[in-house]
């Protein structure tokens, strides 16, 4: 039975950390000493009142640019970015509704308003329901109240149909939001910038602390839960802690078979946390042993293609370009072609911030210019199905002067923490 307020992910994590005498007949390493590592977030600044009002600002700009009247917005990243509040989705609506002019307003459950003010950061109109009303009839009342109902009605990416659907049948025309959305959330400030870096050092200093103590049959959840351990005690909260040993690692994202680390495997670490809410997202491959020279051919390979990756990130270059590059050094290399495989069957990165993954992505096709504030992932990984596979991950943001990396990129698979 789930305990209130524990999600599965946690109480797995906890009982991989779990002294011995509470797991009879498994014998588990000691749990490992934490104390040489230091919380990394003290004198960390969040988002403060000044860029929550620019934010909304900026968004009733690019609303008025686009013909919008109001965007709404589910509990998600993008209601924490605008509004501060954190939120679970349920049947029950709470939403977040952006006018083009003047305070948002928040409609909410009549019980939950209490709970719904505790991480309210802006100042914003609570309108409440009961259980027997409807809740998109508060949306439509507010629209009609501040004269905006005849504009059209943006719609944040992740909204639910339901919401989508009632909205129409109150007589309201919807469009894509996505200009007004991304066009603030692509763009981080120095602010979130600060908080991306400190997790990623939370996540980099967390990988040199578990590399050193990675022994011959380990499982992969015990090194994940040694990471996730660590990274706690950095000040980081966890978000994943993937591990993939030997041809496991040929899958981005491995097998329902996982196996323990043995001399001479290979061994896929892809972590990531958050602090307070911004993201870190590095991967990390090395060899538990002396590597083969195909082992290290394919982890130079790897790095290089980090390598042209990075250099190929250019402002105003379409994102897609970024992707382009790379597949055709590993096409040169007598990979793919294209995402077939051996080579890269994944993306060459991804957006990344408040959500571990968010637009745009550094993918074919795609159009969108780089531009500063923009932050990626970059992780050009080559799979080899049967055998093994690379993957090293690095985020880097967009500045007046081209990429700078947030962690730096390995140069050798002897020394894969740098």
């Amino acid at each position: 039975m789930p305990v209130l307020g524990t999600t599965r992910r946690s109480l797995l994590g906890s009982l991989a950390t779990l002294p011995l005498m509470t797991l009879p007949g498994v014998v588990r390493a000691a749990e490992p000493d934490l104390s040489m590592l230091k919380d990394l977030t003290r004198g960390a600044r969040p988002i403060g009142p000044e860029e929550r009002r620019a934010r909304l600002t900026r968004a009733q700009a690019l609303m008025k640019a686009q013909g919008i009247g109001a965007v709404l917005i589910e509990p998600g990243a993008s209601l924490v970015y605008f509004t501060g509040i954190r939120w679970g989705r349920s049947e029950r609506l709470t939403a977040a509704i952006l006018p083009v002019e003047g305070d948002p307003c928040i409609v909410t459950p009549f019980f939950e308003e209490p709970r719904t003010r505790e991480t309210l950061a802006i100042p914003a109109e609570v309108r409440v329901w009961q259980e027997d009303e409807d809740p998109l009839k508060l949306v439509s009342g507010f629209l009609m109240d501040r004269k905006l109902a005849g504009l059209p009605i943006g719609i944040e990416e992740t909204v639910r149909f339901f919401a989508v659907d009632g909205l129409q049948k109150n007589g309201l025309r919807v469009t894509s939001a996505n200009a007004v959305v991304r066009g603030c959330r692509m763009i981080k400030s120095a602010a979130e910038l600060a908080l991306m870096q400190l997790a990623t050092d939370i996540t980099i200093a967390a990988y040199r602390f578990v590399y050193d103590r990675v022994e011959t049959g380990m499982r992969q959840r015990d090194v994940s839960a040694l990471m996730d351990a660590a990274t706690r005690r950095l000040g980081g909260e966890p978000e994943f802690s993937m591990v993939l040993v030997g041809e496991g690692a040929a899958y981005p994202h491995g097998t329902r078979t996982p196996a323990p680390v043995t001399e001479g495997a290979i061994v896929l670490m892809d972590c990531g946390c958050n602090v307070m809410g911004y993201q870190s997202d590095v991967s990390r491959t090395f060899v538990h042993g002396r590597a083969s020279a195909q082992q290290r051919k394919v982890w130079e390979q790897v790095a290089r293609g980090q390598q042209v990756a990075f250099a190929a990130a250019r402002l105003e270059v379409p994102a897609g370009s970024v992707d382009d590059a790379v597949r055709s050094y590993y096409a040169s290399l007598g990979y793919g072609p294209q995402y077939k495989l051996p080579g890269l069957s994944h993306r060459t990165g991804h957006g990344i911030g408040l959500d571990g993954h968010e637009p745009v992505n550094l993918v074919r096709g795609e159009k969108t210019p780089l531009a500063p504030g923009m932050c990626f992932s970059n992780e050009p990984g080559i799979y080899i199905p049967g055998s093994f596979g690379v993957r090293l991950e690095d985020c880097f943001h967009m500045t007046g002067a081209g990429p700078q990396w947030f962690s730096t990129p390995p140069v050798s698979i002897e020394q894969p923490m740098g």
